[in-house]
């Protein structure tokens, strides 16, 4: 009984406290007072708002522009694999991406048991079968299709100019470009049409455009069309510099690449002398280089030089690979 009744007043005493927490600290505690603040600070910016409303001007809406510019390229690195799915042209799930890589994983790893009888090393093989191969291939797929992709827009723009200066409608012209640009311009301004025909303005539909194909170019020629469709002005003499700004960063981008073409060859010719010597050496005299994978120091040898080799190839690549 003594028990219980202890009991009965700890828990009357837990909710009186609970209780008087809830109605005494934001009093205490100055809430009531902020949160009424704060109130009547949105009522007195609501009502100059309201009697000073005015339309923004051309100005901010471009910094405003410019503003989501720069958070869309800060998320360009946040993707999911959905989308990087999407970006590589492919009409996969990602269950079915998953369950491909499952089975290239046990397929690598079937093989690598087979051929070498170590189930260490067939475990090893599967796992970067399973999780490198298929990443590396969805990422070379779309590094390809994004490189096509920004080869060919400057052309479905100056299609654009070409049909405003001759009087035809926006609409219009991206339905030219959608039936008649190449790939994967021609599917990407497809989908823009048909999230025209599910109720999205022009300016919304191309806005989504950078989420597809995340280049700079993609995400200018949404922010024209926005600013466009909010203050008006020529849309020829602003789609006729948006193309020259494009193909003059295809001029930039063409001259890093030949600047560039010295290091990259001397990277690749660095990186392939030691495995062709390798190779040489166990055709000529096997020999003298079995040592290298029969006895213990020559295989921690081997993986130390491969460690080495793979960070200067890294840092040569990370020095070479320009961004602008």
């Amino acid at each position: 009984m003594d028990i219980s009744m202890l009991a009965s007043a700890v828990l009357a005493a837990v909710a009186a406290g609970g209780v008087a927490y809830v109605f005494l600290f934001p009093r205490l505690s100055g809430e009531a007072r902020a949160d009424k603040r704060r109130g009547a600070l949105a009522a007195v910016e609501g009502s100059g708002a309201r009697k000073g409303a005015r339309t923004p001007s051309r100005r901010e809406i471009v910094a405003q522009s410019l503003k989501d510019l720069e958070e869309r390229e800060k998320s360009r690195d946040k993707l999911t694999l959905e989308m990087r799915i999407a970006q590589a042209g492919l009409s996969w799930t990602k269950r079915r991406f998953v369950i491909v890589s499952a089975a290239i994983g046990l397929a690598a790893c079937l093989i690598a048991l087979v051929l070498s009888e170590r189930p260490l090393v067939a475990l090893g093989l599967g796992i970067v079968g399973a999780l490198g191969i298929p990443r590396w291939i969805l990422a070379f797929l779309r590094k390809r299709r994004i490189k096509g992709f920004a080869d060919e827009f400057p052309n479905a723009i100056d299609i654009i100019v070409r049909g405003v200066k001759a009087g035809l409608p926006l609409g219009d012209c991206l339905r030219i470009i959608a039936n008649e640009a190449s790939e994967p311009v021609k599917s990407e301004f497809r989908y823009i049409l048909e999230q025209q025909t599910l109720g999205l303005t022009v300016s919304e539909a191309c806005s989504k455009l950078f989420a597809r194909v995340p280049v700079s170019e993609a995400n200018f020629f949404g922010i024209v069309v926005a600013v466009q469709s909010k203050t008006g002005g020529s849309l020829a003499d602003a789609f006729g510099n948006l193309s020259k700004v494009l193909r003059e960063r295809k001029k930039m981008k063409g001259k890093i690449d030949a600047m560039s073409m010295e290091a990259k060859a001397s990277a690749g010719i660095i990186a392939a002398l030691p495995v062709v010597v390798a190779i040489l050496l166990s055709i000529t005299t096997p020999q003298y280089i079995a040592v290298l994978w029969t006895a213990d120091t020559g295989k921690m040898a081997l993986a130390a030089s491969a460690v080495w080799m793979s960070l200067g190839i890294f840092v040569m690549r990370k020095m070479i690979n320009f961004d602008f």
